[in-house]
């Protein structure tokens, strides 16, 4: 337990560190930016002594070293300041857009964990038959087409025959049955994306295991091949298996923008899009330092329970 404890504290240790340079490349980039951010938010016309109440406000006449310490500590604490364009709490305006950005992971991945791991199983257990070859040939199809174009052929097979609406609007009053009706699209488009991963991650997995001494031995005791993969081969290869599901979570929240352009989803990645237009930069540090946050905690968790499921890690941490 004690060397379970250390990893662990190990891992986060090197989480933090890894955000905290995330945060400054962050800032850093958004600090690159070309053109003046008071002349932006003014426009052409302000007058010179406007331009400079604007940026005493904004602190901008402040080094970019004191300006990221106000920022870094605010968001630290739940505080990411205040919109140029809305002048909303930034932290107000992310509060649903999250809700609704985790709800469409959440339900990609319903969609997408259950499919992948049964179509690895099937695809190793019916190693190099029509079914194997159908799947992993649909499987690289997926993995080759970028998000919008498969959301487009869904848009175009399912939104214009009228089953599905092209355009997601959904609130908190919506019920629970509304939301997923009016989500299957980018739902469905997240799920075809990331389902070729895993699922081949899977049969490779299994597969690498069937020609095991213990595999062997559960064959000569006659055990059915389903048995054979579901209670020997199965349980030795959670950890590649976790690895790249936990990293394919991570993906479906970081990486929904082009989804949720597509499908105009109200969630953060098109709120991030349209701050970009905006020039509304306070908005965009917050999300960044959102999606990088979440994307190493996930990576932080599979690593973990990566090492957990694998005795021979154990050992050597």
């Amino acid at each position: 337990m004690h060397a379970v404890l250390k990893m662990i504290a190990q891992r986060l240790a090197l989480g933090a560190l890894t955000l905290f340079v995330v945060s400054i490349v962050i800032f850093g980039a958004t600090e690159l930016l070309p053109g003046d951010l008071a002349s932006a938010i003014l426009g052409q016309s302000a007058t010179p002594e406007t331009l400079a109440a604007l940026r005493a406000q904004l602190g901008l006449n402040d080094p970019a070293p004191v300006r990221y310490w106000a920022w870094l500590t605010g968001a630290l604490q739940g505080d990411f300041g205040v919109s140029l364009a809305t002048r909303r709490p930034i932290a107000d305006m992310i509060e649903q857009r999250l809700g609704n950005t985790l709800f469409l992971a959440l339900y990609a991945a319903a969609l997408a964990v259950p499919l992948a791991l049964v179509l690895g199983i099937l695809a190793a257990l019916w190693r190099n038959t029509i079914f194997d070859r159908v799947a992993n040939a649909g499987a690289l199809s997926a993995i080759s087409f970028p998000e919008f174009f498969v959301a487009y052929i869904l848009v175009l097979w399912l939104a214009q025959s009228g089953y599905f609406p092209s355009m997601v609007r959904i609130s908190p009053a919506s019920s629970l049955a509304d939301k997923l009706y009016m989500s299957f699209l980018p739902a469905l488009t997240l799920t075809l994306v990331v389902t070729a991963h895993m699922m081949r991650m899977t049969r490779a997995a299994i597969i690498n295991l069937m020609a095991s001494p213990y595999i062997e031995m559960a064959r000569l005791k006659g055990a059915s091949p389903l048995r054979i993969v579901l209670r020997h081969a199965l349980p030795n290869a959670l950890a590649p298996i976790i690895n790249v599901i936990a990293l394919n979570l991570a993906y479906l929240i970081t990486g929904v923008v082009v989804v949720e352009v597509v499908f105009v989803y109200p969630g953060l990645g098109q709120l991030m899009v349209d701050s970009v237009a905006k020039r509304d930069i306070a908005v965009v540090q917050a999300i960044a330092l959102i999606f990088a946050s979440a994307y190493v905690l996930l990576n932080l968790t599979a690593d973990v329970l990566s090492t957990l499921t694998n005795p021979r890690l154990m050992k050597r941490g």
